[in-house]
């Protein structure tokens, strides 16, 4: 089959997209899902499938901007970078500091 890559055994061999890559579609995918924009992607690590990420989501909008409530979303792909699950990990005021 033209445009394939085969390995020994006969399976498609899968070629990890890079870093930068994984930033844009995990942060891309999830705007697809939650109609939000993402305000970051705070984390991402390669794992033996793929990707994770951590993506910062506004999830409600307040005046004054620091009681905004925010969400961290853990995004996980293949090594392609297709979306193959997501969850909220966290929820927080945007003021909010990590100790």
């Amino acid at each position: 089959m033209a445009g394939r890559n085969d390995s020994k055994d006969g399976k498609e061999k899968q070629t990890r997209i890079d870093i930068s890559t994984a930033m844009r579609k995990a942060a891309g995918q999830l705007t697809e899902l939650l109609q939000r924009e993402p305000g970051s992607v705070s984390a991402l690590k390669a794992t033996d499938d793929g990707w994770t990420a951590d993506v910062e989501v506004t999830e409600i909008e307040k005046i004054p901007d620091t009681t905004s409530v925010m969400a961290s979303y853990r995004v996980s792909l293949d090594g392609r970078g297709r979306l193959v699950g997501y969850e909220r990990i966290r929820r927080y005021s945007r003021g909010q500091v990590d100790r």
